[in-house]
């Protein structure tokens, strides 16, 4: 049982409500710019806790409709906690972030798994499924995730923040949004986008800033979709607790903010909402390396994983290479990315002939702790990537067998209103 002293030792700095909308919440921002001053301090050494809400402020209920992913309101994600100030923090120092743990809100006992529409967000396979909104909500009890929606199965979390970095320089945001822009330029017409310029649509930043201030970070901030030199919207599952962050510094303070909390996560979170998605709370220990971004060449941040992970021996992997097998057969050149969805395209269709509808297999590559490693990028034509399923997370076998799968019905995944999938 918490002593007094230990409270007092780990403060909470930021406080949420994640049943109210993000924009209505201190402690706040959706965008990167270097004018968002730090909303709390703290000293090298010291243990402190944020409070984070869901990736999308409050925007996704725990109910069997996926109408709320189908409208959810792009323009105001990642809402993130923070910034947090570290004393002594200079630029080209190095950042060192322990994660000592994460958890759920008790009042929030569950996340949620989604597909994005082909306009609205997108995913691995906007396009080639045509994308409709579908989502898997889950129970979280202890270590374990449950969902009505995805029968048969129950795994171990993996609970990380998808979203942690510092704060950028202005001549780093400034090269951000140049190169990004330049992109956006050569594929105007792009749907789903291939990156997200500006936007002062959504823009938030909990905090009582000057007028021309506010003006400027929404005008210039940088959107929080991909991650970046500083760290951000990286999804490395294993960065759970016990892990440690390296991160360059651009601004005094370091000014670190976090958010996007995962319960679990399959390598590529393919979905695009494709981890289960919380609300919850981490708790945190920083330290400084002087001169460190020289000293390490730390070009973008370096992690050093938990030990912890889910203990499952048995895996059964498939294979991908850099042929659109599923498609129209066209070869690609040492593409690890074709590579990876056919991987994953023939681990869907597997779970298919299993009983599982295809929304509820490509839910649950998201979200369960699959594993993925490039098997070979250097033999040419062919990049050839693995993509490995847990069997263990299943309550009947699913390894393959002279008689074929006997037929089961699993349901299917929370729909949107209008029964389109």
């Amino acid at each position: 049982m918490a002593t007094e002293a230990n409270s007092v030792a780990h403060p909470t700095l930021i406080e949420v409500d994640p049943f109210i909308p993000a924009d209505q919440q201190k402690g706040i921002h959706n965008r990167w710019h270097p004018d968002i001053p730090a909303f709390a301090t703290v000293k090298p050494g010291q243990t402190f806790k944020i409070q984070c809400v869901d990736w999308t402020g409050a925007q996704i209920g725990n109910n069997d409709t996926s109408d709320d992913i189908k409208n959810v309101d792009l323009t105001k994600v990642h809402n993130l906690s923070g910034p947090i100030a570290v004393e002594g923090a200079e630029p080209g120092d190095c950042l060192v972030v322990d994660i000592l743990d994460i958890n759920v809100f008790d009042k929030m006992p569950w996340g949620y798994t989604g597909i994005f529409e082909l306009e609205n967000g997108g995913g691995l396979f906007a396009r080639e499924f045509n994308s409709k909104a579908a989502k898997a909500i889950w129970d979280l009890n202890g270590v374990y995730a449950t969902s009505r929606h995805i029968p048969g199965v129950r795994f171990a979390g993996v609970t990380h923040p998808g979203l942690i970095g510092t704060a950028p320089s202005a001549e780093l945001l400034a090269t951000w949004n140049k190169r990004e822009g330049e992109l956006i330029s050569l594929h105007a017409t792009s749907i789903p986008p291939v990156a997200y310029g500006p936007n002062p649509t959504g823009a938030y930043v909990g905090q009582n800033l000057d007028p021309k201030v506010m003006e400027k970070i929404v005008r210039e901030g940088a959107r929080t979709i991909p991650g970046r030199e500083h760290g951000g919207n990286c999804d490395i599952k294993n960065l759970s607790k016990g892990s440690r962050c390296y991160f360059p510094v651009f601004v005094k303070g370091a000014n670190l903010s976090v958010g996007d909390l995962h319960f679990s996560q399959g390598d590529g979170e393919m979905s695009f909402c494709g981890a289960i998605e919380m609300a919850g709370i981490i708790t945190f220990s920083t330290s400084i390396i002087k001169g460190g971004v020289e000293k390490f060449a730390l070009k973008q941040p370096i992690f050093l994983p938990s030990p912890i992970d889910p203990l499952y021996s048995s895996k059964l992997v498939f294979e991908g290479i850099g042929v659109d097998i599923h498609g129209d057969g066209k070869q690609y050149n040492m593409d690890a990315s074709v590579a990876y969805k056919q991987a994953a395209l023939n681990a869907i269709a597997y779970l298919m002939k299993i009983g599982y509808t295809r929304e509820q297999a490509y839910l649950l590559l998201s979200a369960a702790p699959v594993e993925s490693h490039v098997g070979a990028i250097v033999d040419s034509p062919n990049a050839c990537v693995t993509l490995a399923i847990p069997t263990g997370i299943f309550d009947h076998d699913i390894l393959p067998n002279p008689n074929g799968f006997p037929k089961r019905n699993f349901g299917q995944c929370a729909i949107r209103s209008d029964g389109a999938v």
